[in-house]
């Protein structure tokens, strides 16, 4: 099989003027992750020996977000923008003794596939510099690849270009693979003698050749290249993925009657013969397994959803939920660090956190698990088949065994033994006649209010 020592080097450390945001452009999300992780995710597929990330404006947040995806990450910084060139320069030091294959990304520039990557590695065997191209629908402000048969001969910045060279519709998108010596080797000779005085790393191209070095051209779709430098750009973005996942989804089994209602993240996995109701969110996170129903208006993040569970509409199912087989969440319920057993029922306006529950356990209505004091978080455990009656406060940390019982409307504060029926509430008073007295001392203390004024 074919195989090649892999580095990558994405480029993160532009300000994204355009966004008018103090958050630095690769760090906008794009379906729950920020656009630099989807560009490291693309590259991650050849598992790269390292990744490097050039990071700029924002480089500390930039490196929290990278390290958070993943810790093995190196994160450089490059203090002046001086160009891209210059950027991929930063990466030098951190593959010094690398001897393989480096490709540079973009961060900002999320949909470059996995696919597309490979087949420049592939080509990088038998060219010294391989350049990613697009046939541009309106090529417009982007450099031109200038070519002869296979061979690459130069990389023309539009600003730089003869009308001839404009002329040309297959454009640049940056991407470049190249043996990572020569690669900085390279970068070492481009000067800045253009209109912008930028160093242009598209300009190791015209230097490879000059020392009768291979440059060719690997081509993809136009919509992998797309960069993303506004906010309208990147609403446009989302729109592209949503639609992709969402036909993804249908390829997959998962029923949808309104699928432009529907939002899925980055890394959401939905099993087949599962419906999504209309105006589901999956932030990220999310399994559902096979025939499971997600009613409407229900919000998912950090979950999993076992076989023939049935959430919502109108559920909120928080990190750490994990459901087990025919779990029913219904109307107005949030979970969060929660295990729930199979067949258990939560149906209407509970709040359960950091809670266990066993199986075929009922929830009544207006139940909630008082898990917080004001400073720390307190577990509740529920056992199996056990009946919790509406309105019931379980103040936390407590325990209620199998079998059990607690009775509507009780603040349950102390353990509860299997098959006990736990009562926790004021007894009930009756004052016979006293409703009717009440009514006549109101509607009188009324009327002498109304006379008065």
């Amino acid at each position: 099989s074919f195989h090649m020592d892999i580095a990558l080097v994405v480029l993160a450390a532009g300000k994204g003027t355009r966004m008018n945001s103090d958050l630095p452009k690769v760090l906008h999300p794009l379906a729950g992750a920020p656009l630099l992780i989807h560009a490291m995710q693309a590259g991650a597929s050849l598992s790269p020996l390292h990744t490097v990330v050039v990071a700029g404006h924002g480089a500390d947040a930039v490196r929290a977000a990278v390290l958070d995806h993943d810790p093995a990450t190196h994160v450089v910084e490059q203090i002046e923008q001086l160009g891209t060139a210059h950027a991929a320069a930063q990466a030098r030091d951190t593959l010094k003794s690398f001897d393989g294959t480096a490709i540079v990304l973009f961060g900002d520039t999320p949909f470059v596939h996995p696919d597309t990557l490979a087949a420049m590695v592939q080509a990088q065997a038998d060219y010294d510099v391989v350049v990613l191209g697009f046939e541009a629908a309106d090529p417009a402000r982007y450099g031109r690849l200038v070519m002869a048969d296979d061979i690459l001969e130069k990389i023309v910045e539009f600003k730089d270009a003869t009308d001839a060279e404009r002329a040309i519709t297959i454009c640049n998108s940056g991407v470049i693979a190249c043996n990572s010596a020569l690669l900085f080797d390279l970068i070492d000779e481009i000067g800045n003698d253009n209109a912008a005085q930028e160093y242009y790393l598209p300009d190791v191209v015209g230097l490879a050749r000059a020392r009768g070095l291979k440059a060719t051209v690997v081509r993809c779709d136009e919509s992998e290249t797309l960069g993303i430098n506004t906010r309208a750009e990147l609403a446009s973005a989302e729109a592209a993925f949503q639609a992709r996942a969402r036909q993804q989804a249908f390829e997959d089994g998962v029923t949808m009657p309104a699928p432009d209602t529907v939002y899925f993240a980055f890394d959401t996995v939905i099993g087949r013969d599962t419906v999504v109701e209309p105006h589901v969110v999956f932030a990220p996170g999310v399994t559902v397994e096979s025939r499971a129903t997600i009613r409407a208006f229900s919000h998912l993040e950090g979950c999993h959803v076992a076989r023939g569970g049935v959430i919502g509409p109108y559920a909120r199912l928080r990190p750490g939920t994990e459901l087990s087989e025919n779990v029913r969440v219904g109307n107005f319920v949030e979970m969060k660090n929660a295990r729930i057993g199979t067949g258990t029922k939560v149906n209407h306006l509970s709040y359960i956190g950091d809670a266990t529950l066993g199986e075929r356990t009922n929830v009544g209505a207006g139940t909630i698990t008082c898990n917080y004091d004001g400073v720390m978080k307190h577990h509740t455990h529920i056992g199996d088949d056990v009946f919790i009656g509406s309105n019931t406060m379980l103040v936390a940390p407590v325990h209620i065994g199998d079998h059990a019982m607690t009775g509507s409307g009780s603040v349950i504060t102390s353990d509860v033994e299997p098959e006990a029926l736990a009562l926790a509430r004021a007894p009930q008073i009756e004052k016979p006649g006293m409703a009717k007295k009440l009514f006549a001392m109101l509607k009188a203390k009324k009327a002498q209010q109304q006379r008065g004024s």
